[in-house]
């Protein structure tokens, strides 16, 4: 494959440039209380190092992780010591993920906490990407001003270079770029109802994540040669979209995902087509 993956986009303002591609890690620390359609088993640390090794032949050197997602951040320190400098990492707060359950935190005061926990289990002293983890309520975690204030803060003494929110509403993705750098949306063939923060960021020269570009698995089973570069070729049709993570912990899967974006980046300069039917029954964040 040509080093197509290579390419990367600036997200927004923030001086920083991703992949197109990056690798959700959700599937490497927790198991329970998912919603992927099928159970799975953790894998072990070899697998997954093989799995990242990979990822950086691909070009796909963006990590997105979580307080909420189990051992991941735990698990991604141990795998990228010695190489932090190899890898871009998103990571969020607000989300706590114990005993089977999700509980929310939105102060300040637990960002502080919660991003200096990141910050020791991933061994580095500095995070790429700090998301709020959206439990929902958009619009008035962001009102609070003195949440807003701390995520300015961090990124003033150096413990984040690019601060944003995953959010679950319209309003609230907007509200998130007026006030942040970046957001992260749901944005697939079936989901479109978030397009309007997409075109919102190309309007305000903002960043653009997308997850869940395979509606985590559950998209219905339609006929199209290959579903998987269709799904790449509508979202990265969108200008607003800088990049597109995608949670596998299979090797095979992440080669076909990273053909497809190969593809259809490549198409994106040839006459459109008819619109064309999505399928997919693989990984996703």
């Amino acid at each position: 494959m040509d080093k197509i993956l290579m390419q990367t986009k600036a997200l927004g303002k923030t001086g920083l440039h991703l992949p197109r591609l990056g690798l959700g890690t959700v599937k490497f620390g927790r198991n329970e209380g998912v919603k992927y359609p099928q159970s799975f088993e953790l894998p072990d640390m070899d697998s997954l190092r093989e799995l990242l090794a990979l990822a950086l032949d691909l070009g796909v050197n963006l990590l997105d992780t979580a307080p909420a997602y189990g051992q991941s951040e735990a698990r991604l320190g141990e795998l990228i010591k010695g190489n932090r400098k190899k890898w871009i990492i998103v990571s969020k707060a607000g989300e706590i993920f114990e005993r089977g359950r999700s509980r929310f935190n939105f102060t300040a005061e637990h960002f502080s906490q919660s991003l200096e926990e990141s910050l020791k289990r991933l061994g580095t002293d500095y995070l790429d990407v700090l998301l709020i983890h959206s439990d929902g309520r958009d619009l008035e975690i962001l009102r609070d001003e003195n949440l807003i204030m701390a995520l300015h803060d961090f990124k003033k003494r150096g413990l984040v270079r690019a601060i944003g929110a995953s959010t679950k509403t319209v309003k609230g993705g907007c509200a998130a770029l007026d006030l942040l750098d970046c957001v992260m949306v749901t944005y697939n063939k079936l989901d479109q109802s978030e397009k309007p923060v997409l075109d919102y960021a190309v309007a305000n020269g903002k960043g653009i994540l997308l997850k869940k570009i395979f509606a985590s698995g559950h998209m219905p089973l339609m006929q199209d040669r290959n579903p998987v570069q269709a799904a790449m070729r509508f979202v990265f049709s969108h200008p607003g979209v800088t990049s597109a993570l995608i949670g596998t912990i299979n090797p095979e899967h992440l080669q076909e995902n990273a053909a497809a974006l190969h593809a259809a980046l490549a198409l994106r300069s040839t006459p459109r087509h008819p619109p064309l039917d999505l399928v997919d029954g693989r990984e996703s964040v």
